[in-house]
């Protein structure tokens, strides 16, 4: 990683996952998700950090150049490319079958990898607060970690100083808002409501097909395997099915004492 500097470079985290409002099929066996036909999305949490670095970049004179980075299979490409339409300068592709893992701790050992390979480092690495396929939060945790950055989670709220040297971020806890104050370079962890993403044009989606992506894989980042993981994939499963509605008919007396029968004999919650 880079020194604090007077120009900002800002990387920004971004993963494809199934739409939240897809219906998920799971495969036989329970071996995964079946993505035939599934409709694929950037993960809503890092289109947040996307959109904050195009916001700083579009505020400040010293931010110098966005990169854009997933890990995932060919079809990322596409979220990548959304997020170049978005306002990221180049993007960052990692693709290797070899790194497929479901560890979001061997992910961040990959993207930390990848990061170590650039040369001019970034002064402020954003992603989302966690992804909403896994769910776990602890690629971006795990990446500062790797990357040995300060790091602040769920931020809702930030200001860069004009120096570009140092940052208050502010970030809701139980009962109260805390309010960190932290120099640069340093990995932040996106909340909802920070910024509200923009929709990408037509044409900003048909330039972002012109900007440069560079490719990585295993070859690129050597020493990794995704045989490393220490979180193992046992099974996955649909949620049980809901019990048929049952209604109840006659007079609200009756109906009161059959509804209190069935939840004391059938549903046995009284």
């Amino acid at each position: 990683m880079n020194g604090v500097s007077l120009q900002l470079r800002i990387l920004a985290i971004i993963k494809q996952v199934p739409d939240s409002n897809a219906a998920i099929k799971v495969l036989p066996g329970g071996s995964g998700i079946d993505f035939t036909g599934l409709k694929l999305v950037p993960d809503p949490f890092d289109e947040y950090g996307i959109e904050l670095a195009v916001q700083l970049k579009e505020k400040r004179s010293d931010v110098t150049e966005i990169v854009a980075l997933t890990f995932g299979s060919e079809k990322a490409a596409e979220t990548l490319r959304v997020a170049l339409a978005m306002g990221a300068d180049v993007g960052v592709h990692i693709s290797d079958p070899k790194l497929e893992s479901k560890d979001e701790i061997f992910a961040a050992q990959v993207i930390a990898a990848a990061i170590k390979k650039d040369a001019a480092g970034f002064d402020l690495i954003l992603c989302g607060k966690y992804n909403i396929d896994l769910d776990a939060g602890a690629v971006g945790p795990a990446l500062a970690e790797f990357l040995d950055l300060p790091h602040v989670g769920a931020v809702t709220s930030l200001e860069i100083a004009t120096d570009g040297k140092h940052f208050t971020a502010r970030r809701r806890i139980e009962g109260a808002e805390e309010v960190v104050e932290c120099g640069l370079p340093a990995l932040l962890t996106i909340e909802k409501g920070l910024v509200e993403p923009r929709y990408p044009s037509l044409p900003n989606l048909m330039k972002a097909k012109k900007k440069p992506v560079t490719m990585l894989t295993s070859a690129e980042l050597p020493g990794l395997e995704a045989s490393n993981e220490g979180v193992r994939f046992e099974s996955i499963a649909p949620p049980p099915p809901r019990p048929d509605c049952k209604f109840i008919d006659g007079e609200p007396p009756q109906m009161a004492k059959e509804l209190v029968r069935l939840l004391q004999q059938e549903a046995k919650v009284l």
